[in-house]
């Protein structure tokens, strides 16, 4: 059974992704990333602490060599908290806003990825401390699906990114939105996921839709809401990318290409294509 975060948890973030991630954990949507403004982290659960661990992370040169576990009993669940240095300790009761601590810069994620907190939600009687098992997770919140044509100009930009101003957000601060399942109708939902650099990715609120479609190309199959992603490759203006990072933002809905090779500057007019095995989609 999915656990679900609540609308309120959700607005003390700017931003939340269930599949952008190439870790485990995240695999059918068992976990979600919160963006949350500044550098310490708000809590996003309600409960007592019951441990504090420090992990080894990945080798990066841009990340810090530890990363940090937080575990909180939240009455039904155990809350499983990552990428977070604490300043909690087990026995200490918080509540949903709490600081827990400092964000940590871990080498669990890609360098275009900004500073976060990793959260899913493990049975009482299951292994916290493995890295997957935990139990998927669902958002009370409708996200707003804005259509996309693969064209816009670059607006900020730094070594391993670059994002574009389109699609425009419909109400910025408002509501969540991101960019929509392009096959068509107002259910399509909305794309979740690194494309194609992580395995798969996610399709929320897609109404039964069994296929994926970015910018009028196929790019996907979906099986319920998780998408597995097509052998495709991104281009902006005809050079290939890694890939277009796809998430729910309450503030911007414009595509940011990613990757180790990119060389856009802000004001670059960019045409995003997508080639491969997918084709284009008929709607």
């Amino acid at each position: 059974m999915a656990v679900t975060l609540p609308r309120d948890v959700l607005a003390r973030y700017y931003r939340f992704s269930l599949y952008n991630s190439p870790f485990d954990a995240h695999d059918e949507g068992c976990a979600i990333d919160l963006y949350p403004e500044g550098e310490r982290a708000p809590s996003p659960v309600a409960g007592e602490v019951l441990d504090t661990k420090t992990v080894r992370a990945p080798p990066k040169a841009y990340a810090a060599e530890h990363d940090h576990l937080v575990l909180i009993d939240t009455g039904e669940h155990v809350a499983r908290l990552l990428h977070v240095d604490p300043r909690v300790e087990p026995g200490d009761s918080v509540a949903v806003g709490d600081e827990l601590g400092d964000l940590v810069r871990a080498g669990f994620f890609a360098p275009w990825v900004p500073n976060h907190v990793h959260l899913g939600f493990r049975d009482p009687d299951a292994n916290p401390y493995r890295a997957s098992g935990s139990l998927p997770v669902d958002v009370a919140v409708d996200v707003a699906a804005v259509p996309w044509d693969g064209t816009g100009t670059v607006v900020a930009a730094g070594e391993t990114w670059a994002r574009l101003d389109a699609p425009e957000h419909p109400a910025p601060g408002e509501r969540f939105a991101g960019v929509a399942n392009d096959v068509g109708g107002e259910e399509s939902g909305v794309l979740d996921g690194g494309l194609p650099h992580y395995d798969g990715g996610g399709l929320l609120g897609g109404s039964g839709c069994e296929r994926a479609a970015l910018a009028g190309r196929r790019v996907g199959t979906a099986d319920g809401r998780t998408v597995a992603w097509d052998d495709v490759t991104v281009l902006a203006n005809g050079e290939p990318v890694t890939g277009i990072a796809l998430f729910c933002d309450r503030k911007r809905a414009g595509v940011k290409l990613v990757g180790r090779d990119i060389d856009l500057d802000v004001g670059d007019a960019v045409r995003v294509t997508i080639e491969g095995v997918g084709g284009a989609d008929s709607g």
